[in-house]
């Protein structure tokens, strides 16, 4: 029997859903009656069950009031919309009330959730419609139900008969091959296809669907990166017209990994490397104890199609990847990046099946939000970004670092380990997963590809997590991984990649009844990890597993064989070769070009006479307008829901100042609570300067992430770094040349740097595809994204520097290069505001790209970090979007003191905003300047210091140009233009 308890709020003014429905319907335009909301539990029991008290134990009786009734519901009530998950999605909120009511003794077989809103008067057909597509639901993962319901179950799945189901290909063509992938959503080529057939062909059978599905996940770009580990034809057309071409075997091999060989080899004995490239994360030495590992992966498509799942699952997945290093490593903090379209983006702009970029902000950080603070992981360090061509395509990046310790790195699997999976249970959700990342998305993906959004459950992991941690204290296992993109497949698949494996997939612990062997071996349900445990701990393992609530199923053996083979209640229904798995793909070959684009930054000006040509000539507004940029303002509302002090080793946090207001530049962490010794997590992206070269883009990218940790206070001589390259559509030679001309910059800035990558992930074939009314569609290609993120190291805490201003009298620094005889360079964010052509002397200004000097940089991190070491800043603060003349109005509203800066008249007007790599504005007290010159000046102008200016104890920000004021503005407008544009949102 189904009942229903629904909660309704007692007074209106406890109604906050109804509130929130009508402001986010009012955004898109849809004026609505009035309404109310509710929340209701569906509760199945095969019986009667004491309806009052399970409705005692799920309301909260203080605001709300409860209604029980029987299932299905008649009556009248023609204007109600219920929301309710699909079958199959996972509901946390309905399994943990299940649990709750089972342990008080109330027997039940399911609980769902569902929200229910009611209109004083009918809305029409075309406003609810609207409003459900818009506001009330996302079709990726619910559905919406108007007027009474009239459900009769909500228990998900049924009978499954067994049918070993084939394939037809040995007599396929190639369109019918192509067919069969897209038709199967497999994500394969036609080369691939081919491969597979000719496979099988020698073999004699046709494949089933179940070893399809394992070669399409294994062979996935997700999982393989095929085709920056391709081969790649590159041709560079250089501005003279002389071209040059460089054929790679394996590109991600010869420039991110051949960067890091190279510094490992010239570090020798000294090399601080421990892992890198061959596990779930990137391992580095930290002490005598512990070793760290740091992982950032994506999770873009689910994020467009589910921005809640989606995040959370990403955010849930790569704790997953540091807990699947080596033996286990602890999760220590977490990392977020997101770049989205502008959240104030009209409606009617909105192509088909996108949703607004203000929906996928918000789900996308409270599902971040939500995994993070529940797993009791601090988020420490992000950074979000803006622009039009991530409006179908957001992307979500999210990262791990965890503490390991000395011996736990290796991991090894031998024939005769049992194939242990613990964690949560398989469903349907997560079918197709990593095949759906290897593909663009259009306006049906939330139909074709609903089912590979996942809904995460923190809780679970956080058992999960503590299991693992005590079954490696006690050597109960040899390797571990987890359940990532593929489930089963993706995880055995790699662990027996040198042995093979024997799995029996009925045993596999289910969500609900119904699925067929391929679902099982496919899905990518959440919170799930797979250990090989010797025969000898088995009953051990398990052991610990009840104690903690965390369900443990022996599904296998690794074998001797070099086969995959998988039973489904004793039948054979895949038996593959793991080599012909691993090492069967047929290579990709690329064409990749690269020409300059021409340069033309005036196009972007706003043309003299326009409403904006005032702001262009005026300085003062120039600078309120950059600090209100959606780059460069204030991220406090998003930051602000994340917990960064759990666990207690939280030393500099994302804000920082005398309110607690100012943008840290990183993050400084103490993993291990009896040491001073700390880590530095820091991020670089320059997305903007992709446009015009990526190769600069990819340079500064890495400047400005080592720079962000040696302001706090890393050694640069020991800071790793982590790549993750977003693009397009890598089939346009044009797309994949800018990804090839960035990761040679990588490698030649890394090894320059000596700052190995230890780690990284692709994301390929961001795009959407509009359609438009002509029948055709528009491409859309996200723009040229490259993540750098920092994990650098401080000997002690205590030493650690904030980018507040302390005390008034002390002098203000700039250390770095300022490239002053080339004219104002492109700016990343705030080209938008560069004043007109002819306020500047005649000059290249236009063509200059900032891009560091490498030599230079590293004198100047060196110099800084030695400059740390000795106690000597007060604060500091790196120069990045709108240079020195933001970086010191952050600095001045976070320390809450005023700053009268004086700048030479070298150069030229405007040098205040330009953005060269490598800077720092520093506080030094007067009793250390002397000694702070004196240690500059053997290294004259390859550091560049010069004193610019001194911290007041007034209001105002200043800047002088010579004899003319061209900044003058008090710190509570600076502070309010920073902070306004994303406080609402």
């Amino acid at each position: 029997m189904l009942w229903e308890i629904e909660l309704r709020p007692r007074k209106p003014e406890f109604d906050r859903e109804a509130r929130d429905v009508a402001e986010r319907a009012a955004r898109f335009g849809i004026e609505l009656p009035e309404i109310s909301s509710s929340r209701s539990y569906l509760v199945e029991a095969d019986g009667e069950i004491d309806t009052a008290g399970v409705a005692a134990r799920l309301a909260d009786e203080i605001v709300e009031d409860a209604a029980v009734r029987p299932l299905p519901q008649g009556g009248d009530d023609p204007n109600a919309i219920s929301v309710l998950l699909k079958p199959g999605v996972t509901d946390n909120t309905g399994q943990t009330a299940a649990g709750m009511l089972r342990r008080a003794g109330i027997d039940v077989s399911a609980v769902g959730v569902c929200r229910r809103y009611r209109f004083a008067s009918d809305l029409g057909d075309d406003v609810r419609d609207r409003l459900v597509r818009r506001v009330l639901a996302n079709d990726a993962i619910e559905r919406a139900v108007v007027g009474p319901l009239k459900l009769t179950s909500i228990s998900v799945g049924g009978s499954y008969d067994f049918e070993l189901k084939t394939t037809p290909i040995l007599a396929a063509d190639d369109d019918e091959l192509m067919r069969v992938s897209r038709e199967g959503l497999l994500s394969l080529s036609l080369d691939e296809m081919r491969t597979i057939w000719a496979h099988f062909k020698k073999l004699g059978r046709e494949p089933t669907d179940c070893e399809l599905e394992t070669l399409a996940q294994t062979w996935s770009e997700h999982c393989s990166h095929k085709t920056l580990a391709g081969r790649i034809r590159y041709t560079e057309k250089n501005a003279d017209g002389t071209e040059r071409v460089v054929e790679f075997e394996n590109m991600l091999k010869e420039t991110i990994f051949a960067a890091t060989v190279a510094i490992r080899e010239k570090l020798g004995d000294d090399d601080w490397c421990v892992s890198v490239f061959k596990d779930n994360a990137g391992i580095v030495t930290f002490d005598e104890k512990h070793h760290v590992c740091f992982k950032v992966e994506t999770h873009n498509r689910p994020s467009a199609l589910e921005p809640y799942g989606g995040a959370n699952t990403g955010i849930g997945g790569v704790i997953r990847d540091t807990l699947g290093t080596g033996l286990g490593a602890r999760p220590v903090c977490n990392t977020d990046v997101f770049c989205f379209a502008d959240p104030n983006t009209p409606v009617e702009d909105l192509p088909k099946g996108v949703l607004h970029p203000r929906t996928v902000m918000n789900g996308v950080v409270a599902g971040v939000r939500d995994y993070g603070n529940r797993m009791g992981i601090p988020t420490v360090n992000g950074a979000v970004l803006f622009d039009e061509r991530y409006l179908g395509n957001p992307l979500v990046f999210c990262g791990n670092v965890g503490l390991i310790p000395v011996g736990k790195c290796e991991k090894k699997v031998s024939p005769g380990d049992r194939i242990v999976a613990i964690g949560g249970r398989t469903g349907k959700d997560g079918i197709h997963g990593a095949t759906f990342s290897s593909a663009g998305l259009d306006a049906d993906s939330e139909t074709t590809s609903g089912g590979a959004v996942q809904i995460g459950d923190a809780v679970t992991e956080q058992m999960v997590t503590e299991v693992l941690i005590r079954a490696r204290d006690r050597d109960l296992y040899t390797a571990v991984t987890d359940c990532g993109a593929g489930g089963f497949s993706s995880a055995v698949g790699e662990m027996g990649e040198e042995t093979g494996a024997d799995v029996e997939l009925s045993l596999a612990p289910l969500k609900y009844d119904g699925l067929s062997y391929t679902e099982i071996w496919i899905s990518e349900a959440q919170e799930r990890m797979v250990f090989a445990v010797p025969p000898g701990h088995v009953e051990e393992f398990k052991k610990l597993c009840e104690s903690e609530g965390v369900e443990a199923t022996d599904l296998g053996v690794f074998t001797d064989t070099g086969r995959l083979i998988l039973k489904y209640h004793g039948e054979t229904v895949c038996d593959l070769s793991m080599a012909f798995m691993h090492d069967g793909r047929p290579p990709v070959v690329r064409e990749a070009t690269w020409e300059p684009p021409a340069i033309d930054l005036k196009s972007r000006i706003v043309p003299e006479g326009s409403r904006d040509d005032e702001l262009l000539r005026d300085p003062n507004k120039m600078l309120l307008a950059i600090l209100g940029d959606l780059d460069v303002c204030s991220k406090e509302s998003i930051v602000r829901q994340y917990d960064h002090e759990v666990q207690g080793g939280s030393v500099v946090k994302p804000f920082v100042g005398v309110n607690e207001d100012g943008p840290s530049d990183a993050a400084v962490v103490r993993p291990d609570l009896t040491s001073n010794r700390g880590l530095v997590i820091s991020n670089g992206i320059a997305t903007r300067l992709g446009d015009w070269d990526p190769a600069a883009m990819a340079a500064c990218a890495i400047d400005e992430a080592v720079r962000n940790a040696v302001a706090v206070g890393a050694d640069p001589d020991k800071i790793a770094i982590l790549d993750n390259f977003c693009w397009g559509d890598t089939d346009d030679p044009a797309v994949l040349g800018s990804l090839v001309r960035a990761a040679v910059a990588c490698q030649e800035t890394a090894v320059a740097y000596g700052t190995p990558f230890i780690s990284g992930k692709d994301s390929l074939k961001n795009f959407f595809r509009k359609d438009l009314p002509d029948g055709e569609s528009e491409k859309i290609d996200i723009p040229p994204t490259l993540l750098i993120s920092a994990i650098g190291q401080i000997e002690d805490v205590s030493k650690a520097v904030t980018m507040d201003l302390k005390e008034p009298g002390n002098h203000v620094y700039l250390v770095g290069p300022v490239l002053t005889d080339v004219g104002l360079q492109v700016p990343p964010a705030s080209y938008r505001f560069i004043p007109p052509p002819e306020e500047f002397p005649e000059g290249d200004w236009l063509g200059r790209l900032p891009k560091p000097d490498h030599e230079e940089s590293i004198a100047v991190f060196r110099f800084m970090h030695e400059l740390v070491g000795r106690g000597l800043l007060r604060s500091c603060h790196d120069l990045s979007e709108g240079g020195l003349a933001v970086a010191a109005a952050e600095m001045a509203t976070a320390g809450g003191r005023g700053l009268e800066l004086t700048l030479d008249e070298a150069g030229y007007p405007g040098w205040w905003f330009e953005e060269s790599p490598s800077r720092f504005l520093v506080e030094v007290a007067p009793t250390v300047a002397e000694e702070i010159e004196s240690l500059c000046e053997p290294l004259g102008s390859q550091v560049g210091m010069s004193a610019v200016g001194q911290v007041t104890d007034g209001n105002y920000v200043t800047i002088d140009y010579g004899e003319k004021r061209v900044i003058d503005l008090p710190l509570a407008d600076l502070k309010a233009a920073w902070q306004a544009p994303l406080r609402e949102l």
